[in-house]
């Protein structure tokens, strides 16, 4: 039952994923990594499957074997994030809940900080070497 769910969840986190490229509100990395998760608890053949996709080699193969990401792949997640935790930001703050922003707003510089020093920037053409 549990490798079932895995499977559910890591489909529709693909989907996810997948929508993320093309909407940029919808994160994509996150829902990739997830799914990444998800299959590797699932099933050998669906990890392998994954793992070969388009989508999980130009968005976090070089992340997931430790060499970094492509500035394209950073500026999209930090877009996309930024984007998003904006509109709770407003909603949050037409509602006057002063703590909530805080909160969010501590949150999002953490993410720029992961992501603009922590996460290494590898050049376009390193992506997807051996």
């Amino acid at each position: 039952m549990k490798k079932i769910l895995y499977m559910i969840l890591g489909c529709i986190s693909v989907g996810l994923g997948a929508a993320g490229v093309v909407i940029l509100v919808l994160p994509t990395v996150p829902f990739l990594m997830f799914a990444a998760f998800c299959f590797a608890g699932s099933s050998k053949k669906l990890d392998r499957w994954f793992k070969n996709t388009k989508l999980y080699k130009e968005n976090l193969a070089d992340f997931a074997a430790g060499r970094g990401m492509t500035k394209k792949t950073k500026c999209r997640i930090m877009t996309s994030v930024t984007l998003l935790m904006s509109v709770g930001f407003i909603m949050m703050g037409l509602k006057g809940i002063v703590f909530g922003c805080v909160v969010l707003g501590g949150v999002w510089i953490f993410h720029l900080i992961y992501f603009l020093f922590l996460v290494r920037t590898i050049p376009a053409m390193e992506e997807h070497e051996v």
